[in-house]
């Protein structure tokens, strides 16, 4: 059972928030009015994730991510933001926050994006001597598009990466949020052709073409092929799908602060924000993360295990 923590200094928000979270019967919820009060309640019982506002009195968002990265590098944080607040929730991400939601599309993106940050975080503990000695891994995947295979593919990754030993727990958080936001386009941009712009003007519609491509053939005959080459100084993850592509450059800038409540250009957001170096071929079907070495983790040595 998850325990979650919810911190707005505004009592209808932080009550709205929890309202929706708890529609998830496995998560246990609490709540902190802002920032400082959420840092002693993460002293005292650390959480699995936290949803905070940005905009709060004392501490505000973007100086609790700051303080949890550095104390507690192992719990995630999920932004909510809104007009106004999208310089500052940039940074968050650039930060270390794992994700966020934009206050206008809680109901329709909330749930599903705690899930998302929450599969993701959940680290098996233990490692064997043998993995700890790995010195680098290449492995390649055919996925059908079925998007429950999405998180145990993440998972594998996000393990090889830290037996590696090439980032802290937070980045490897960050690395497998961007591996998820790049096969969900790979699949519902790529291959079943459903534009995030139709999310956008009307989500029941977009959800209805989903299902409808998905039983439709070329769309539901396609395939994502994964590419991963792993070594203690760098993860390079190729993301193949079988769609007709586009032109990358007429995403929207995903670093312009404007285009943050977007849906359109979210994934790449993420991507750019936790990556490297994200790079897309001419055709516009294929893209390729790069994560370099973190200074900050230890190495992994053999006779360590």
């Amino acid at each position: 059972m998850a325990n979650i923590l919810v911190v707005d200094d505004s009592t209808v928000d932080r009550h709205l928030v929890g309202g929706l979270l708890q529609e998830d019967l496995d998560w246990t919820i609490e709540y902190a009015a802002d920032g400082a009060e959420a840092l002693g309640k993460i002293e005292l019982r650390e959480p699995d994730l936290v949803v905070t506002d940005l905009v709060m009195p004392q501490l505000d968002g973007l100086e609790l991510v700051t303080a949890v990265r550095g104390k507690h590098p192992l719990v995630p944080i999920i932004l909510i933001t809104s007009r106004g607040s999208e310089e500052i929730a940039v940074e968050a991400l650039q930060r270390g926050a794992a994700s966020y939601v934009s206050k206008r599309a809680l109901g329709a993106n909330l749930l599903d994006t705690v899930r998302r940050v929450l599969a993701v975080s959940s680290h098996r503990r233990s490692q064997s001597r043998l993995m700890e000695c790995m010195t680098y891994s290449n492995s390649a995947f055919t996925l059908d598009n079925d998007s429950s295979l999405f998180g145990p593919l993440v998972t594998y990754l996000q393990e090889e990466v830290t037996q590696l030993g090439l980032c802290d727990e937070t980045e490897c958080t960050r690395i497998g949020v961007a591996l998820e936001e790049s096969l969900v386009n790979a699949l519902y941009h790529g291959n079943l052709e459903v534009a995030s712009e139709l999310r956008e003007r009307d989500d029941e519609a977009y959800g209805a073409l989903v299902r409808q491509r998905r039983c439709e053939t070329p769309y539901r005959d396609r395939r994502i092929y994964v590419e991963a080459a792993l070594s203690r100084d760098q993860a390079r993850v190729v993301v193949r799908d079988e769609g007709s592509g586009f032109d990358p450059s007429t995403l929207p800038d995903p670093t312009d602060p404007n285009n943050l409540e977007r849906v359109s250009g979210r994934g790449v957001l993420l991507m750019r924000t936790f990556m490297d170096e994200v790079v897309y071929n001419d055709v516009g079907n294929s893209v390729t993360l790069t994560k370099r070495r973190n200074s900050n983790a230890a190495p992994v040595r053999c006779e360590d295990a």
